[in-house]
């Protein structure tokens, strides 16, 4: 395992078994912070965030962040149970905000990652890669959209664009649309193009790429072996064509790039995230840390500690997803870090309030998207599972199992 960096900076450490409420988070993130010009909001720290919990309803908590500015909650099936309880968390979530908000959740295609009956039960990114055809592939797309919307949701964390190049990989299994990167290319963009039309938001995942690497990220930190030349030449040419297509959002994959940044994975990394998402690739949009909770990055580094260095990296939002005690000293540690970083105090310091400012500046375009997406009309109920959707599925299912020449 090789040696990882420590942060420089101290942090306020705050324990995951610490007794901490709603009420006490956004009086922690109200504090009288100073970041290249503002006020003391705890909006500043709260939309830096996108959160998953647990139960099928609303807690205080969440409600209260929610009410504070939060960016956005992770939609998982342990949170529903049915079509008709998922459109009242949704609404009830919009409603707690108050404001444009990411409701998002994975709905890739016949995966794991993907939402079972009364929702059409469509064929895998593998499958559609094989299949090979971009006009079906955006009608899939199209009508996976209408769905999530007629569910209440606004963002889908697809397509995958991860190349299905080390088949020992457990992340690309079923979920990659191919080896080829053009065609990987060709097929994300058809996808992010059918979601965007019927007004639900595309993230492309997960940059830089999990094809070449052969550990769960889930369970701890994959390595990648590749040069930055390799990775312009293959595992980034679907990335950047998403981003010539459009993309708003891109999250990024916890997995260690050693040749290009030997101390931090690519989460973390300003090396990857900065010099090449921003500079080479040229993203404005929103830069989307996967679950910082995952082992790769939490058998690794504490509470609070990720979600500051992620941030400090470019991250402009970060995912707390699947453990509740961590949000509390996640929010803390960036809290104190941005009062920490005043003007005047160094390099470092103004270096983070540009960063924080242009954060700020992309969080508030995306709201403007998501204000324009809320003024159309989402499709009725119905639309779930509706028989039209299932044809086309059939048909997807039909020319799959036709006899190659």
């Amino acid at each position: 395992m090789l040696p990882f960096c420590r942060l420089a900076w101290r942090l306020k450490r705050v324990s995951s078994s610490d007794s901490i409420t709603a009420n006490d988070i956004i009086r922690a993130t109200t504090r009288k912070i100073t970041i290249a010009g503002q006020g003391p909001k705890s909006q500043g720290v709260l939309e830096r965030f996108l959160l998953g919990f647990p139960g099928q309803e609303l807690s205080a908590e969440l409600t209260g962040l929610l009410a504070g500015g939060l960016a956005g909650v992770a939609i998982y099936p342990r949170n529903f149970r049915d079509v008709a309880e998922l459109r009242r968390l949704t609404h009830a979530i919009r409603e707690a905000a108050g404001r444009p908000v990411l409701i998002g959740i994975d709905q890739e295609g016949g995966t794991k990652f993907s939402l079972g009956e009364p929702f059409t039960p469509w064929p895998s990114p593998a499958e559609f890669g094989r299949l090979g055809d971009i006009s079906l592939i955006e009608q899939i797309a199209r009508a996976m959209a209408r769905e999530l919307r007629a569910a209440g949701m606004n963002l889908n964390f697809a397509p995958m664009l991860d190349l299905a190049t080390n088949p020992d990989s457990p992340v690309t299994l079923g979920r990659s649309f191919g080896s080829d990167p053009q065609h990987v290319a060709q097929m994300g963009c058809a996808f992010l193009r059918g979601l965007q039309a019927e007004g639900v938001l595309a993230c492309a995942k997960h940059f830089p790429g999990h094809g070449d690497t052969a550990v769960d990220p889930h369970l701890d930190l994959p390595f990648f072996d590749g040069t930055r030349e390799r990775l312009m030449a293959q595992e980034l040419v679907p990335f950047a064509a998403a981003i010539k297509t459009g993309v708003p959002l891109i999250m990024t994959a916890h997995i260690l790039a050693h040749r290009i940044d030997s101390a931090w994975p690519a989460s973390l990394s300003r090396a990857l995230l900065q010099s090449i998402l921003r500079e080479q690739l040229a993203f404005n949009g929103i830069i989307l840390a996967d679950d910082l909770g995952m082992g790769a990055i939490a058998r690794r580094y504490e509470n609070g500690e990720s979600a500051v260095r992620t941030l400090e990296a470019g991250t402009d939002i970060a995912m707390l997803c699947h453990d509740w005690a961590a949000v509390a000293p996640a929010l803390e540690a960036v809290a104190q870090a941005i009062s920490d970083r005043r003007p005047g105090s160094g390099r470092d310091a103004r270096m983070a309030a540009q960063l924080t400012a242009k954060s700020r500046s992309r969080i508030e375009q995306l709201r403007q998207q998501l204000r324009q997406i809320e003024k159309t009309d989402a499709p009725p109920v119905d639309t779930i599972g509706c028989p039209a959707h299932r044809t086309l599925a059939a048909k997807i299912r039909a020319k799959l199992n036709e006899p190659t020449s």
